[in-house]
């Protein structure tokens, strides 16, 4: 067989954890160190984990959507792969093999390997493989003999792609494995067809299942009841003309803003589809007003200008985000803000407090990274006199009481602790708080704006954010763009903040074309601080500064003056990279600018063999 991975860097690998990564490609040793770490047994020689008889039969029933619009696909490449000595399998969002056609050889052959349906086939289960490795990195892949991670696959070659339904949300994964005598150079771009066709599917059986939804809901929006309809996600389409008429803006959101509006669910049926008995497209939710009476999801005065104290350029991508920001500024909807640092999450959280009809009350900003775990308790929800040792003669009202009737802006979110997590859940659900050593519950009015630039999903895959808070958190999520993805507002930018800080600067072209080309890995708060170093090195704006450009960039070691380890925006231009690349490089800048230059603890921080890292400083004209 011709491998295009030698055995030997494989068992190196396994016994030494020494890997030469010249060989091997970047999404391989990535998962290779990640089967490590979850100590996943390379000798594993078949699956296993494999649901029983009853287990199966749920899993299948759990996945009847996937199954029903992946099914006709697989039928059409069913001679094709069968010809080649091939089979397909459609896999679940959990990794659990559904369905096998193909080859009755090549099936007989993965049978040995218990690589059947029911199977559990992710990179904790069996290592390194497509179709795991697919579900972690979410995209398309391709692993090769032995790049598999366990001796169960080293004479496999494997093709999957992840599969999103409507919402972008990756709900399984179609795969065609061979032995790798019979593997054909083609196999990847197929599946990735297979799988775009099947999401496109997926977007039109929803709008089919909406439109069939509405229609059989007619007769039960009566005009007495509170009633409203939605659909299998939660997402309101429509609602009888008692909230209707208060609530307008609940069409689109999710059912879990009834709560916010004052409601409880009475009664929640399911209405299934007249085409498939067995399937629910949607529901009928009956409600009714609390006793406690809420605040209102409520909207906006529609007449006040939309003010946004920034410079919002003329980028397509920031006009979008700020479309987003505009809308849901006008309700009180939980809104969820994720980008790079530095993108400006505090801002655009201040923006859609400011306004909101909250405006008036107070914004509360808490960065839940820079509190101390055993502190964040009594930070956000206060405490009682004696609360405890140390504790205030008054006691101290936490933030959530400070923000009544305004807003709450949870920077860093990913960094509060698993029992914080609990108790900002019941927040959520019961907007009422118990401050540290008291027993009176206190009702809190808040509206509650959440940001991160760490991905919340990984946190939630990883077991350390609760998966329940994400949903809640998730109502409207925003993602802001980075610099890199906006250069075209770069000079708006700068005149923006030359006018703010009175900054008369003379900026050559040279210089202007450097700062369009660099890549700003510390996005728009970089920007402001190179041109304050600008306005410094230029005394007050006086004379060019082409002599200083060492001194315009960002340091590794807190050195000054060394080209050597100065990030140069007249390096090797960011561009030049492959995206993948440009992004690890980005990552390793900023590992190295939070570890002060530090390579052993930057390469921990992002999980990386420290002879690697070196490595790369090398390759990226880092070091």
């Amino acid at each position: 067989m011709n491998h295009s991975l030698p055995l030997q860097t494989w068992k190196r690998f396994v016994k030494e954890g020494a890997l030469d990564e010249a060989r091997l490609r970047t999404r391989i040793y990535e998962s290779w160190h990640r089967c490590k770490k979850a100590q996943v047994s390379p000798y594993l020689n078949k699956g296993t984990f494999v649901l029983n008889e009853k287990e199966f039969e749920n899993q299948i029933e759990k996945n009847r959507r996937l199954l029903q619009l992946a099914q006709p696909h697989l039928q059409q490449i069913h001679d094709f792969i069968h010809s080649l000595g091939m089979m397909a399998l459609i896999i679940d969002s959990d990794g659990y093999v559904l369905q096998i056609t193909g080859h009755e050889h090549t099936v007989s052959k993965a049978d040995r390997i218990n690589f059947i349906e029911g199977v559990r086939w992710t990179e904790e289960a069996v290592g390194t493989n497509a179709i795991g490795t697919a579900l972690k990195i979410e995209e398309p892949v391709v692993i090769s003999g032995y790049e598999h991670y366990a001796v169960a696959s080293h004479t496999w070659n494997c093709f999957a792609a992840p599969i999103r339904d409507e919402e972008g949300k990756v709900v399984g994964v179609i795969d065609v494995s061979c032995p790798s005598d019979r593997s054909h150079p083609y196999v990847l771009g197929m599946v990735t067809t297979i799988a775009y066709a099947i999401e496109k599917d997926f977007h039109v059986q929803a709008k089919q299942d909406e439109l069939e939804l509405m229609q059989q809901s007619m007769g039960l929006l009566s005009k007495q009841e509170p009633a409203l309809i939605c659909n299998q996600k939660g997402k309101v389409i429509g609602a009888s003309s008692s909230i209707y008429e208060q609530l307008p803006h609940l069409v689109g959101c999710h059912m879990d803003e009834l709560r916010l509006a004052g409601y409880k669910t009475q009664l929640k049926a399911p209405i299934f589809s007249k085409h498939d008995p067995m399937l629910a497209i949607g529901y009928f939710v009956r409600a009714e007003r609390m006793e406690k009476s809420k605040k209102p999801f409520s909207m906006a005065n529609t007449h006040k200008p939309f003010l946004f104290k920034g410079e919002p350029g003329v980028s397509k991508s920031f006009r979008q985000t700020l479309n987003l920001i505009q809308r849901v500024a006008k309700t009180d909807a939980t809104v969820y803000l994720f980008g790079e640092t530095g993108t400006g999450k505090e801002v655009t959280a201040r923006t859609i407090h400011e306004n909101s009809s909250r405006h008036e009350a107070p914004f509360v900003a808490i960065n839940c990274g820079a509190i101390p775990k055993d502190l964040i308790g009594s930070e956000l929800f206060g405490y009682v006199e004696g609360a405890f040792t140390g504790a205030r003669r008054q006691g101290y009202k936490g933030k959530f009481e400070q923000a009544h009737g305004g807003t709450v802006f949870l920077d860093e979110i990913g960094e509060i602790p698993e029992a914080m997590q609990i108790a900002l859940l019941r927040v959520l659900q019961e907007r009422v708080i118990t401050p540290i050593g008291g027993t009176k519950e206190i009702e809190v009015d808040i509206r509650l704006i959440t940001a991160t630039n760490k991905d919340l999903r990984q946190l939630v895959r990883e077991g350390n954010f609760r998966e329940d808070l994400y949903y809640r958190l998730n109502v409207f999520p925003i993602a802001l763009p980075s610099l890199r993805e906006r250069k075209e507002d770069i000079p708006h930018l700068i005149r923006y903040f030359c006018q703010q800080n009175g900054w008369e600067l003379n900026l050559s072209k040279t210089l202007m074309a450097k700062l369009m080309s660099y890549h700003w890995p510390g996005n728009i708060r970089e920007l402001l601080n190179i041109l304050e170093r600008i306005f410094i090195l230029s005394d007050g704006g006086e004379r060019e500064v082409s002599e200083f450009d060492s001194l315009l960039f960002e340091h590794h070691k807190g050195t000054e003056g060394s080209e050597n380890e100065a990030v140069e925006l007249t390096g090797p231009s960011a561009n030049s990279l492959p995206f993948r690349e440009r992004i690890l490089k980005e990552k390793m800048i900023r590992a190295l600018r939070d570890t002060n230059g530090n390579v052993t603890l930057a390469a921990k921080e992002l999980d990386m063999p420290r002879s690697t890292f070196y490595k790369r400083l090398k390759k990226y004209n880092l070091s």
